[in-house]
């Protein structure tokens, strides 16, 4: 994973704004507005307080009351509207980086779900993006709103006094970068830490979950309880750690911020010993000094958070960056009916721990239309791989494959899919109805079709022998039905899908004999004018095929 400074991935996260520049422009306007009229109104009282006294320089009171009461008021309103606009601006952008994430994993995949921390992933898009809400909403526009403010009252201080005003503004500087740079730099590991913990907790909640069953099954519950515990204490350690950084910081920031007020009193007072200022310049300046603390103090705190925001965002603009296994070919050529061939194809997977495992080495083939192939093997000696790489899922790293004679690279990567059907080995069921489900295939496919391809997969009978029949709704993964009725409606999508070629993995390794055999003489009734690959372990499974090769295992090295 690409390390980033806290500074690039701000400038990364910062590029996203163009869009709503302007709004970001008009929240900073009203902070900076309402900020100053909240530090004036201090600042008038110190101004009441040399009229009280006699002293020069002084406004009249009834000016003081009334700029008190426009302030007030004011400062409400344009506090309440700079919020509002940081949080329009915030989940607008929240949205739009979600588009871009899941347009990302679209081109990423399924190479990148097929090596993927899972849990990782779910934690970028979820807990990582909502926390990117605290950047935009509470970072950006305060950040602006505490240099311009910090500007402005070095300016104003500086007009009684221009050794006052530099006094000021390196205060400020000390108070809103220097602490929340050195804090940022401590806690930057710490944040990074936290975010891929977070990550792994959730891969070992998946796991429990999924793996709930057998978890009653063998007894299992203690040693995945520890587990998730020593995640657990990992990540509490790593955040007690957090909390201890953000409780020193508090304390040195306070400390300074007394420190301002009292160099400021001190040095104004020597000048005013001098003659150069007067006693209300002494008076106005410290209590400027001590009231106009808000934006910067604001900025010390958010460091705090802005640690484990900005490793959420460098892992969000990672996962945006990241170059896929495959790029899509968007300008190639419409997909070829004739011979699917495989010529001397080379293919290594590389593993996440390091190691490689070969798969092909000089492996050529052909599927001829109207004819059904099989590829008998165990599992895991590349069957499914081949039907990945004649989809293009991923690369092959020697050889070629050719439809019709054009090569698989110069094919239009949309147009190429669409020329297939592919059942794979673990079908997936949306939260949906049985309907919708199989016309994920067909989206504007008739009731009737539907119905059609349910008979040749044999899942008709059993989805009208429910209460809803093909309304029935589907529980998350549908889970509520079993494998092999999930099988049959992956197969049932293929049928709906009626492309010339089809792509079959393992399609019946959880289905009963009576049901396979229906499929299977589907499948052959189906194969004129068809190129039909079936991969399978299951002997039985291939009574259909008109050739059948072997596929043999390749060691890992």
């Amino acid at each position: 994973m690409k390390s980033r400074s806290g500074i690039q991935v701000m400038a990364g996260l910062i590029g996203m704004i163009r869009p709503l520049l302007s709004k970001m422009c008009l929240a900073v306007l009203m902070g900076c507005v309402g900020n100053l009229m909240a530090t004036f109104i201090t600042v008038l009282g110190a101004y009441g307080l040399t009229t009280l006294l006699g002293l020069t320089g002084g406004l009249k009171l009834s000016v003081i009351f009334t700029l008190l009461a426009v302030f007030s008021v004011l400062r409400g309103i344009l506090r309440y509207a700079e919020q509002a606009s940081n949080h329009y601006i915030a989940f607008k952008l929240l949205a739009e980086i979600r588009h871009q994430v899941f347009a990302a994993l679209r081109k990423l995949a399924p190479a990148k779900l097929d090596g993927s921390d899972k849990g990782n992933l779910i934690s970028i898009i979820t807990t990582d993006i909502e926390l990117l809400e605290v950047f935009y909403a509470h970072t950006i526009s305060p950040i602006a709103i505490a240099i311009i403010t910090s500007l402005f009252m070095s300016i104003f201080i500086g007009r009684f006094d221009v050794r006052l005003g530099l006094l000021a503004f390196v205060f400020y500087v000390i108070v809103g970068a220097g602490i929340p740079l050195v804090n940022g730099k401590l806690g930057s590991a710490l944040g990074g830490q936290y975010r891929k913990q977070y990550g792994g907790l959730n891969t070992a909640v998946l796991d429990n979950l999924y793996g709930m069953e057998e978890i009653i099954q063998y007894q299992a519950k203690e040693k995945r309880l520890k587990n998730i515990e020593g995640y657990t204490d990992s990540l509490e350690k790593v955040n007690s750690r957090l909390k201890s950084n953000e409780a020193v910081q508090r304390i040195v920031t306070d400390a300074v911020i007394l420190l301002a007020g009292a160099s400021m009193l001190a040095v104004s007072m020597n000048l005013y010993w001098d003659g150069t200022v007067s006693f209300n310049a002494v008076l106005i300046c410290t209590v400027a000094m001590l009231g106009s603390f808000g934006p910067v103090s604001a900025l010390s705190a958010l460091s705090n958070n802005l640690t484990q925001t900005l490793a959420s965002g460098n892992r969000v603009l990672n996962l945006l960056e990241e170059e896929p296994v495959v790029e899509d070919v968007t300008d190639g050529a419409a997909a070829a009916d004739g011979v699917i061939a495989a010529e001397h194809l080379d293919f290594t997977y590389s593993e996440t721990d390091g190691s490689t495992r070969h798969v092909f080495s000089d492996f050529s083939a052909e599927f001829k239309p109207d004819r059904i192939y099989g590829i008998l093997g165990k599992s895991g000696c590349g069957k499914s791989t081949l039907l990945k790489l004649m989809m293009r899922f991923y690369e092959t790293d020697g050889g070629a494959i050719t439809y019709g004679g054009k090569n698989v690279n110069e094919i239009n990567t949309e147009a190429l899919r669409r020329h297939i059907s592919y059942v794979t080995q673990e079908t997936f069921l949306f939260q949906d109805t049985i309907e919708n489900n199989i016309k994920v295939a067909k989206a504007d496919a008739t009731r009737e079709e539907v119905c059609a391809a349910a008979k040749k997969a044999a899942i008709h009978e059993f989805i009208e022998s429910l209460p809803n029949g093909y309304d029935t709704k589907l529980s998350e993964l549908g889970d509520s039905l079993s494998g092999g009725e999930r099988q049959r409606i992956g197969i049932a999508r293929a049928f709906l899908h009626d492309c010339p070629v089809i792509f079959l993995d393992e399609p019946t390794s959880n289905i009963d004999s009576l049901n396979e055999s229906i499929i299977l003489k589907s499948l052959h009734t189906e194969k004129k004018g068809k190129q039909i690959l079936l991969v399978s372990h299951r002997k039985s499974t291939m009574a259909i095929a008109d050739k059948i090769g072997r596929a043999s295992c390749r060691e890992r090295v």
